[in-house]
């Protein structure tokens, strides 16, 4: 039996890394077929996994961060046919938070993150499916909105370079005290939610900004989404959040967090908000959110936390 062929989609950021490069090499040396394409611009990837589909690869690889794992994952979902028609996806981390990764268990080297490809068969995952005015996105791990939202996006290149998650921590200690509220309305099946939140995370992963569980008991294969409103407050509201950054984030923000689980989401907001897609901020007023259930198939971890068959495995 042939071993498969893989195509690594790797963000530019990386493409000097050593340890990348001998990981790569040392896969083939075992006999496994590893193209490298190499993305420098937008769209690079969709391109890149447009032909790696047209020639019948086995496994597209996304190595770098988040985004990287969302421009893949978003391209692959973007084809025709069921999750067993297209490659399988794996996720070689090399982001500067890695949430994704870190909430799944993937390895943080290069070689162990291509071992666990080779080793794991892929496990169908859920993707989050989203419409913002006449655009559409896919997402992979999880969109945020409000503080977390701002964080991200004020967060330097320069101090990620230097401090990589650390740098989310310290851009979000500066911002407390100056968060607006964001007037929207939320709603799904069974559920409405109505007021000012200073955080919103929608999810199929657990954490985004570099740490921040916004949605703790996300399932990556369980058809629905994890959503989680932290409401407005009044005078507690900088102590929360700075414990929520400093002391642990989910004890604090379970606090003041309304949370649901449902297949789809809408988001009516009074004015234009920014929704943070795994690193791409879409702005509308409003968001039409849905799970697709078992859009790909995804290489995790045997004990991976995100996915529900194993959490069954192991809860009595």
């Amino acid at each position: 039996m042939s071993l498969p062929h893989w195509r690594l989609i790797l963000n530019g950021k990386s493409a000097g890394d050593d340890a990348v490069r001998e990981a790569v090499h040392a896969l083939r040396a075992r006999g496994l077929t590893v193209d490298v394409r190499v993305t420098w611009e937008a769209g690079d990837a969709a391109r890149h996994v447009g032909v790696a589909v047209a020639d019948g690869v086995d496994t597209v690889i996304a190595g770098g961060g988040d985004g990287t794992l969302k421009e893949v994952a978003a391209a692959l979902a973007a084809h025709d046919g069921d999750a067993q028609a297209l490659p399988s996806l794996g996720l070689l981390p090399l982001g500067t938070a890695n949430d994704f990764a870190t909430a799944a268990g993937l390895p943080d080297e290069p070689l162990p993150a291509l071992e666990l490809i080779a080793a794991q068969t892929p496990r169908p995952v859920d993707l989050i499916h989203v419409t913002a005015d006449d655009s559409v996105h896919w997402c992979a791990n999880l969109g945020s909105g409000g503080f977390g939202t701002q964080v991200t996006v004020d967060t330097h290149e320069g101090l990620k370079k230097v401090l990589g998650g650390l740098a989310y921590f310290i851009t979000g200690l500066s911002r407390i005290g100056r968060i607006e509220p964001i007037q929207a309305r939320i709603h799904g099946a069974d559920f409405e939610w109505d007021g000012g939140f200073i955080a919103l995370g929608v999810g199929n992963g657990r954490q985004a900004g570099g740490g921040q569980a916004l949605c703790p008991d996300a399932l990556i294969d369980d058809g629905l989404l994890d959503v989680t409103v932290v409401r407005e407050l009044e005078g507690e509201l900088v102590s929360t959040l700075r414990t929520a950054l400093t002391e642990g984030k989910v004890a604090a923000l379970d606090q003041v967090a309304v949370r649901t689980r449902l297949p789809a989401v809408t988001i009516d907001a009074a004015a234009p908000m920014t929704l943070n897609l795994d690193g791409e901020p879409v702005a509308s007023r409003r968001f039409e959110i849905r799970c697709v259930p078992g859009r790909l198939r995804m290489h995790l971890p045997a004990d991976c936390v995100l996915l529900g068959a194993t959490r069954a495995a192991v809860v009595p």
